[in-house]
Order: C-alpha cells, then sequence, then structure tokens
C-alpha cells in the first residue's frame, strides 16, 4: 500500500496517515496480520519525522486497527472490534461533507451513490 501525504493539507500528516492505513484495512488493501513498515522506515521513505509515523501508529492501536510488539513490528489485527455503530466525531465529519455537497448543489442521490459505492468496495476485493 502505498500512503500519499499532501502537504498543503489542513490535516495532521499523522492523521492523513491513519486514515489511509483505516481505509487500505477497509478496501481489504491491507489484510489481517499484514505486516506494516517499521516507524524508522516509513518515514524515511515518506521524508518525515519518526514521532509523526510513531503517533499514527500509536493511535491506530489505541482505536484497535493494529496491534504492535517489540520483536514482530506493527501488524494489521486479525480482528477488529466491531461496535456496530458511528462514533460522534465521524457523525460530525459526515454532516460536514453532506453540508458541503448540499451548499454546492450535490444531488441527494449522488452523495448516497457515493457513501454506497465506497461502503461497498470492500466487497469487490
Amino acid at each position: 500500500m502505498i500512503i500519499r501525504i499532501d502537504e498543503l493539507s489542513d490535516v495532521p500528516i499523522y492523521m492523513q496517515i491513519r486514515n489511509q492505513i483505516v481505509m487500505g484495512i477497509s478496501s481489504g488493501e491491507l489484510a489481517a496480520g499484514q505486516q506494516l513498515p517499521t516507524v524508522r522506515a516509513l518515514a524515511m521513505e515518506m521524508g518525515i519525522n519518526t514521532m509523526t509515523v510513531s503517533k499514527s501508529y500509536q493511535l491506530l492501536k489505541t482505536e484497535g486497527y493494529i496491534m504492535t510488539d517489540r520483536k514482530n513490528g506493527a501488524r494489521v489485527r486479525m480482528e477488529i472490534k466491531q461496535q456496530g455503530e458511528m462514533p460522534e466525531a465521524n457523525k460530525t465529519e459526515l454532516r460536514r461533507i453532506v453540508s458541503e455537497a448540499r451548499i454546492s448543489g450535490v444531488p441527494k442521490e449522488m452523495v448516497l451513490g457515493l457513501v454506497e459505492e465506497y461502503y461497498d468496495a470492500a466487497d469487490r476485493r
């Protein structure tokens, strides 16, 4: 999986890394048990500070997406706990996206179609 950083984005780099790894897990691009690059390797590859990558990995670990240990490094968890509900922060972000789409005149059907496309993307892999 290739992680791309947008240096002009308002989203902090550690969150961009976190978000792309979560999307990779959801899409099936990152499989359960798959080894992630070491903090040092990913930082060198991207030309960023190791603490930035470390912060991403710690967040992913706290959220239950990855597991880490000194011997084997970071891996995608074999089983990710499914809570069956969306966190409030995600609801707020979705509300913002829908509001921007509505203000921009994007038809509701197009937004719903995109949600279905993104939600079902993993099933097609």
